[in-house]
C-alpha cells in the first residue's frame, strides 16, 4: 500500500478533531494531547497520545474517541499509542485553546517561563497569586478550592464582579 501525505494530513485533521472528554469545547489538538498522527506502510493509522498528568482518567475515553472517528472515517487499522516523553505541559495549549477556555468562563493557564539550558533551584510555591477574572477581566480574584469537578483545575472567585470561574491549572 502507498501512503500519500494526503492520507496522513487527513487522519491527522480527524484525529485532532475529537473533543476532549472533561474540557469538550477544546479538542485533543487545542489541548495539546495529540501529538502525532502517522501511517505506517501497511496502512495502520497510528496516533500518539500524551497525558495531561500521571494516572489521567481521561485517557481511556480519548483513546476510544480518537480510534474511533479514525475507524468512522475509513481507517481500518488504527493503533492509539500513550507518549510521555516530552511530558505534557500547558504551554501545549494551542492560542485557538486558550481563546476557547475563555469563551467559555475558564481561565487558562498562563504561559510558563522560558526554560533554563542549566539546573535551576526549585522553589516550591503557589503557582498564581492572581489568576484573571475571564468574565470581566479583573486581577482581583482569590483562589476558593485548590481542585474543582477534575484534578486539572482549581475553584476561583472574582471579587469585582462576585462570579466564580475554573482555572485550567498550568503545568
Amino acid at each position: 500500500m502507498v501512503i500519500t501525505l494526503p492520507a496522513a494530513r487527513r487522519a491527522r485533521r480527524i484525529a485532532g478533531q475529537v473533543p476532549d472528554p472533561e474540557l469538550p469545547m477544546l479538542t485533543l489538538a487545542d489541548l495539546g494531547v495529540l501529538r502525532e498522527v502517522s501511517m505506517d506502510p501497511d496502512g495502520t493509522v497510528v496516533a500518539s497520545l500524551t497525558p495531561t498528568y500521571s494516572g489521567c482518567p481521561a485517557m481511556a475515553e480519548m483513546r476510544a474517541g480518537v480510534a474511533a472517528r479514525l475507524k468512522d472515517a475509513g481507517y481500518a487499522r488504527v493503533e492509539i499509542r500513550t507518549v510521555l516523553d516530552p511530558p505534557w505541559t500547558s504551554d501545549w495549549i494551542t492560542p485557538e485553546g486558550r481563546r476557547k477556555l475563555a469563551e467559555h468562563g475558564i481561565a487558562p493557564p498562563g504561559a510558563a517561563p522560558a526554560r533554563a539550558s542549566r539546573p535551576v533551584p526549585l522553589v516550591l510555591s503557589p503557582t498564581r497569586s492572581s489568576v484573571p477574572c475571564p468574565r470581566c477581566g479583573s486581577a482581583d480574584t482569590e483562589e476558593t478550592s485548590r481542585f474543582a469537578a477534575t484534578s486539572c483545575k482549581a475553584l476561583w472567585r472574582c471579587l469585582a464582579c462576585r462570579e466564580p470561574f475554573e482555572y485550567l491549572k498550568e503545568i
